[in-house]
């Protein structure tokens, strides 16, 4: 399946997701399919067990020789939801877990010795278009380039264990602590801070930039994203103060509408650009713990407050929407203030920011909403 769907949701609830195994490429809003077969994850540890000690891939992946096993600044203790990681040297071989966290090392100038494969939005080859530039950029292609490691069913422990890292960054996924102690036995592992998919991009960033004792980087690195974002927004001051919502419809069966909660980045986004989170969506965050929370399409009128509606879909989604009689009265698909991201363009991924997607994408986010804003 790809990640396309990952903005979908299967009907599952929050409970019986958290009872399977996170598939670590998913995006908050499509809910999580079985793990794959333990076999695989013990193939990963025995791999490991049976001495994987000398680099598996080129040597363009690691550090350079300067900076390998540097003890400067080190050691230095990260925390996360299942407890803390202490670093006694600078990692020289970085893998990466779930979603965002290799552009937030990219961005740092480290290529990645391994990183997930993706499949939606523009990804070719496995990768985003601003990721797939980076990695051109830092010299990563050919033979210098990270593997690429399968998460479309659950977290390929074996190949992330033949790239023999000595760190794996998974600050923005949704693993299990099952998963974190089997990852933990190849390499220190970063879970995330607190909540599955819910860590802020700019944290991504922090967190990554603490690990490789590259603090300064890190900040300038936030400051370039920041700047991207002042300048879209300047260009379009009719969106400010705007009230903003990230929505999915399942056009084939409207009796529900799933609003994206404060947890998620993708509202979070929306602030930084300028928008405000309706009262609505703040009372339904509060409501759960979840990424998301079903609304019934009996009850829209509690959407009243959203200017904008930013949700996934194609070019017959608004027209969809506006007909049907309940959904067609939220006042926001009524007037057409709605941002439809297509599933197949590079939006699909990049309003749930990274380091590196914010100056690719940003103009032509705020180029939709500012259209969206116009109408209201």
């Amino acid at each position: 399946m790809s990640l396309a769907d990952q903005a979908h949701f299967t009907g599952n609830s929050c409970e019986e997701t958290e009872m399977n195994h996170y598939d670590s490429t998913v995006k908050p809003g499509r809910m999580n399919r079985a793990t794959r077969s333990s076999r695989l994850i013990m193939a990963g540890i025995m791999a490991l067990g049976l001495g994987l000690t000398a680099a598996c891939g080129s040597a363009g992946n690691a550090l350079s020789s300067s900076d390998s096993g540097s003890t400067s600044g080190y050691p230095v203790t990260i925390r996360n939801a299942y407890g803390s990681v202490t670093l006694k040297s600078k990692p020289t071989r970085i893998s990466t877990v779930g979603w965002t966290t290799y552009d937030a090392v990219l961005s740092l100038g480290v290529i990645p010795v391994d990183m997930p494969k993706m499949s939606d939005g523009d990804a070719q080859n496995g990768m985003y278009s601003w990721t797939s530039a980076k990695l051109k950029e830092l010299g990563g292609t050919g033979s210098k380039a990270p593997k690429l490691h399968d998460e479309s069913d659950s977290i390929d422990t074996e190949a992330i264990a033949s790239s023999n890292p000595d760190l794996i960054v998974a600050t923005q996924s949704g693993i299990t602590k099952q998963q974190y102690q089997t990852l933990s036995k190849i390499a220190p592992t970063l879970a995330y801070p607190k909540e599955a998919w819910a860590t802020p991009w700019r944290d991504v960033v922090t967190i990554a930039a603490k690990a490789l004792n590259m603090q300064n980087k890190g900040k300038q690195v936030l400051a370039n994203d920041e700047a991207a974002i002042k300048k879209a927004v300047d260009a379009k001051p009719n969106i400010k103060g705007k009230t903003a919502a990230v929505m999915y419809f399942d056009t084939t069966k409207l009796s529900t509408v799933s609003v994206y909660t404060t947890l998620d980045t993708r509202p979070e986004f929306l602030n930084d650009l300028g928008l405000k989170t309706p009262a609505s969506v703040k009372k339904i965050s509060a409501s759960t713990k979840s990424f998301y929370k079903d609304i019934s399409s009996e009850n829209v009128d509690e959407l009243n407050d959203v200017d904008i509606i930013v949700t996934y879909g194609d070019s017959s989604t608004l027209k969809t929407l506006q007909a049907d009689p309940l959904i067609g009265k939220i006042p926001a698909v009524k007037r057409g203030s709605v941002v439809v991201i297509d599933t197949n363009s590079a939006l699909e991924s990049a309003i749930a920011p990274s380091s590196l997607s914010i100056p690719a994408t940003v103009d032509q986010y705020v180029g939709l909403l500012s259209k969206a804003a116009d109408t209201i």
